[in-house]
């Protein structure tokens, strides 16, 4: 019967989109009109949107004009037409809900589109993306469009002052990270007058990669503290203390990530800080509370916390490593003393403590703004944490054109050494064959554990992890080409397309910038002219090899915790 209703009246989903499709047909009727105008006429479009919002007009009044005249601005601008599936996603966005698109469908674009039309009211409109990299990316890049449009656009980067800030949150469209905007709200709070504020309020928030920020670092709490007492001999001396510990002495629970001592353990390590000198007297006299604590953040940071999995120690100081991203996580630090016993367990400088002047959490300070909308590949799978904390519904927006992607099965072998073994055998047939690879791994040790294997075996390769960040954009630009192998950890978030041939844009900055340093002068506009043809031909004639040994090949080493970057990693290959 349900199966009857849905050929009848379509899924739910279908619902959904049905009543989008005919303001579609608007849109894409105005498309002559606004291709006729000037670009100053188009441009003066944004004075009379202001103006109808300023007499009383409602935003979805005037959407249809709004969208065709962003639509026109993005041909001009980047040469980027929005497709019908984009403007449907914009106005899922607009509507302050999340769009779900398939990554590779183009989300940076879909965004111009809601983001305009919420600008016009001048209140400032907030994009929120998951790194620095992206955030001056989209900014540049989109704010092309904005810019023809005649509207400003904002960066919210680390290392600005608060002039800079103030001016960037000024602007009509304001582009930064999560964490930027949390902790300029903190500071915010912690200023003495109004006129040192630099943001202007909490109107449209639309973020990008709604999943990541939203759900999986929502209970994240962001800090902003202050020094205390350096207490750095006392990390080392109960350092010195866990390794003496055997397993009977406390109990471990990877799944819940908890550690605690057991009573033969609680014993143990009463006396072994006394004989240290750490210790007089009984371990829970009201007096020694405060090494109790320690006792236990050590203990975490010894069975817990692993080296290249949770952190990586890099010029001397630990850094964390963001388990859904893969990236390390700058100035971000664990609290209560658990980094510190973990700089200590590593032998590197331990940093003072702190204690804490400000904190909220990113589920909280997104909360604070009066429309919310979010966009991301993965969002069904946490579709009802999204209703019951934010009142988002998810909406899945269909593809531009059919997936050829193959999603096949998972093959389970006995032991490691097989799975390794069949791995290696999987990408030197595909090496053979000219395919571009990329590997999915879990974690930096099981990625380096690969790399090793393909070295023995002579097979040339790259490692994408938080290691390798800064050479990041380079590894993803060749990742596509015939043949080339790209061992990575979690590709979530990643905002760079891998495209098959190799990246255009890429190749040529590199390849001029070598031959003007050959040179030892500019390249003339005939030479540049004919090295963008040489280049152009090459990566043409390498997507038609890679496409003929059956595009990119993903194949993942084991399954994820989360569903999601298991879905992030497949999406890679079968794009628009």
């Amino acid at each position: 019967m349900l199966g009857i209703a849905t050929k009848l009246f379509g899924s739910v989903n279908e619902r959904k989109i049905r009543p989008y499709k005919a303001i579609i047909q608007r849109i894409n009727a105005l498309e002559p009109v606004t291709e006729a105008l000037s670009d100053d006429a188009l441009k003066q479009r944004t004075r009379d949107f202001r103006q109808q919002v300023a007499n009383g007009a409602k935003l979805d009044d005037i959407l249809p004009e709004a969208f065709a005249t962003v639509r026109e601005a993005a041909k001009r601008s980047l040469g980027l037409r929005h497709f019908d599936v984009q403007l449907i996603g914009g106005m899922v966005l607009h509507k302050g809900g999340i769009s779900e698109m398939r990554t590779g469908e183009g989300k940076t674009l879909v965004a111009t589109a809601p983001v305009y039309l919420n600008a016009l009211e001048g209140r400032g409109v907030h994009v929120i993306t998951v790194n620095d990299y992206l955030a001056s990316r989209d900014a540049d890049w989109m704010g092309q469009v904005y810019r023809f449009l005649g509207m400003s656009v904002g960066k919210i980067v680390h290392g600005l002052d608060d002039a800079q800030r103030r001016a960037s949150y000024a602007c009509d469209i304001t582009y930064g990270t999560n964490n930027e905007f949390g902790f300029d709200y903190l500071r915010d709070n912690m200023k003495y007058s109004l006129a040192d504020m630099v943001q202007r309020g909490h109107r449209f928030a639309m973020v990008d990669e709604v999943d990541s920020i939203l759900v999986d670092e929502s209970r994240t709490p962001l800090i902003i503290s202050g020094p205390t007492d350096d207490r750095s001999e006392l990390y080392q001396q109960i350092d010195a203390i866990i390794p003496l510990l055997n397993t009977e002495d406390y109990t471990l629970d990877e799944k819940q990530r908890s550690v605690v001592y057991s009573e033969s353990g609680n014993e143990k390590i009463e006396d072994l800080m006394v004989q240290a000198g750490i210790l007089q007297g009984s371990l829970y006299e009201p007096a020694n509370i405060t090494l109790v604590h320690h006792a236990n953040q050590a203990l975490r940071a010894h069975k817990l916390f692993q080296k290249d999995k949770d952190y990586i120690v890099k010029n001397g100081e630990v850094m964390l490593i963001d388990e859904f991203t893969g990236r390390m996580m700058q100035g971000r630090r664990l609290s209560e003393g658990l980094h510190q016993a973990i700089e200590a367990k590593e032998k590197t400088k331990i940093q003072p403590e702190n204690q804490t002047l400000a904190s909220i959490t990113f589920q909280n300070y997104f909360r604070l703004y009066d429309k919310l909308s979010g966009m991301t590949g993965t969002a069904s799978t946490e579709a009802a944490e999204f209703q019951d904390i934010y009142k988002l519904e998810v909406t899945e927006i269909p593809t531009n054109r059919p997936i050829k992607r193959i999603d096949e099965d998972d093959v389970v072998y006995r032991t490691g050494k097989e799975k390794y073994k069949a791995i290696i055998a999987d990408i030197r047939d595909c090496v053979r064959r000219k395919q571009p690879v990329l590997v999915g791994t879990v974690s930096i040790e099981k990625s380096e554990v690969l790399s090793n294997l393909l070295s023995v075996e002579k097979i040339p390769h790259q490692v994408l992890n938080a290691r390798h960040h800064e050479r990041e954009a380079h590894i993803i630009a060749q990742a596509g080409v015939p043949g080339n192998i790209t061992v990575a950890t979690n590709m979530a978030g990643r905002g760079t397309d891998i495209q098959l041939g190799g990246n255009l844009e890429m190749r040529i900055e590199e390849e001029t910038a070598e031959k003007v340093k050959t040179l030892g002068r500019d390249l003339t506009e005939e030479e540049t002219t004919a090295l963008h043809a040489a280049i152009g031909a090459d990566i043409a004639a390498k997507r038609a090899e890679a496409l003929a040994a059956g595009g990119l090949y993903v194949l993942a080493t084991e399954r994820h915790e989360s569903r999601r970057i298991d879905n992030q990693l497949r999406g890679r290959t079968g794009r628009q």
